[in-house]
């Protein structure tokens, strides 16, 4: 069993920056509470007290947005958040005697940025870089002589664009993360799924490998049995009357155990994927000649060139020959069994026939487990069984496989 991967914590809910806004207003109170304490000498408790209280206020918004809006503020909320914090950012600037208070509009297009997205953040950014100049232009007298202001300007713009810059790259930062927990999760999901299937395609090729063993038994060894079961009782049934006929039934009989015990060997060596050849003509002449001499006469009539017959083919054809002779002679009590084989340009045919007594077709002899396990090996090769049977009229089992079974050629390739 596949295991599935531990799951990895993502993304999704966090917020970009979220240490940026209050790092800002702690360090913009600790810079405006030391400017007004020591600038001139002289200190103003209400403007610090003002002061102060703008900043707590800002920081206590800080909280509550990220406590109440983790991944991100909804539009409308986030445009009133924005308006309360440029009051109180004006009012923190109006109020601070150092200068200091002025990064805090370093914080207007990141806000803006991560709350609307790229075109906001951006037109807002060239309004407060357009806010400071004209105020610059409207409250300082020849601004543009005096290098501090010129300074404070160049500074001001460059700042409020590193700070763009860095809503952008954060913002890209966490859709990249967001992208790759979902591609996680499919690909824990696609895990899972993989894993289902692996354990049903062991299930089903267990299922599998155990019916064609079970075939393997059936249509091998039960056939041997069998035919080792008949000779045994015709020899002793001979035994008395004629010992000839008896020796021969017991050689027979060894002949039988001996093919059994090669089959076996060759179903070792298949399960091995080891390459065996097989003549499914000399295999049939052999098997004809052990089987024919019992209660029913058997022949054999073969035609066709059976070269270049894939070798899975001429084993469903065997195996079909084998079960027809045995039913012939455990069910059928036959006086005449012919075995036909045919070998045509793209599919060979068997026909296994007899005069016994038949049956019904579609009662449970026709069910059995061995035409049941003919149909199953030769529909995986891609070819047809029909049986023709009734009462008293024998019965004809037609198998058809073809020279190549289904998608041989293309595992080959």
């Amino acid at each position: 069993m596949i295991a599935s991967p531990p799951s990895a914590p993502t993304a999704r809910a966090s917020r970009p920056l979220p240490w940026l806004p209050p790092a800002v207003h702690a360090a913009v109170l600790l810079g405006g509470l030391y400017g007004g304490l020591v600038t001139d000498g002289t200190v103003r408790p209400a403007r610090l007290a003002g002061f102060a209280a703008c900043l707590l206020v800002l920081i206590a918004l800080d909280r509550i947005e990220q406590r109440r809006c983790p991944p991100r503020t909804p539009p409308r909320p986030a445009a009133l958040l924005l308006t309360v914090r440029l009051v109180l950012f004006a009012a923190a600037v109006a109020l601070d005697r150092s200068g200091v208070s002025r990064a805090l509009f370093v914080l207007v297009p990141i806000t803006a940025f991560l709350a609307f997205g790229r075109r906001v953040g951006v037109a807002l950014t060239v309004a407060c870089t357009a806010a400071i100049l004209l105020g610059n232009v409207l409250w300082v007298p020849r601004w543009y002589l005096r290098t501090d202001v010129v300074t404070d300007l160049l500074m001001s713009g460059l700042g409020l664009a590193l700070a763009v810059a860095m809503a952008a790259i954060a913002v890209g930062e966490q859709a990249g993360r967001v992208r790759l927990a979902d591609t996680l999760d499919e690909l824990r999901e696609s895990h899972g799924r993989l894993a289902d299937y692996a354990a049903r395609v062991e299930r089903l090729s267990t299922a599998r490998e155990r019916n064609r063993l079970a075939r393997e038994f059936h249509d091998g060894l039960g056939h041997h049995l069998t035919a080792i079961a008949v000779q045994l009782e015709k020899a002793a049934a001979f035994r008395d009357l004629d010992a000839r006929i008896a020796e021969r039934a017991i050689a027979d009989a060894r002949w039988s155990a001996g093919r059994a015990l090669d089959e076996v060997r060759v179903s070792v060596r298949a399960l091995r994927d080891e390459d065996t050849p097989f003549s499914l003509s000399s295999a049939l002449a052999d098997l004809v000649r052990h089987v024919d001499g019992g209660p029913a006469r058997v022949t054999l009539d073969v035609s066709g060139e059976e070269r270049g017959y894939h070798v899975e083919s001429l084993t469903a054809l065997y195996r079909a020959a084998q079960e027809g002779l045995t039913n012939a002679h455990r069910h059928a009590d036959a006086h005449l069994v012919s075995v036909r084989a045919r070998y045509g340009e793209d599919e060979a045919c068997l026909v296994v026939a007899d005069d016994g007594r038949g049956f019904a077709v579609g009662r449970e002899e026709d069910g059995g487990f061995g035409l049941r396990g003919m149909r199953e090996r030769v529909d995986r090769l891609g070819g047809r069984v029909e049986v023709e049977a009734a009462p008293g009229r024998g019965t004809r089992v037609t198998v058809t496989v073809p020279r190549e079974p289904v998608g041989a050629e293309a595992v080959r390739r």
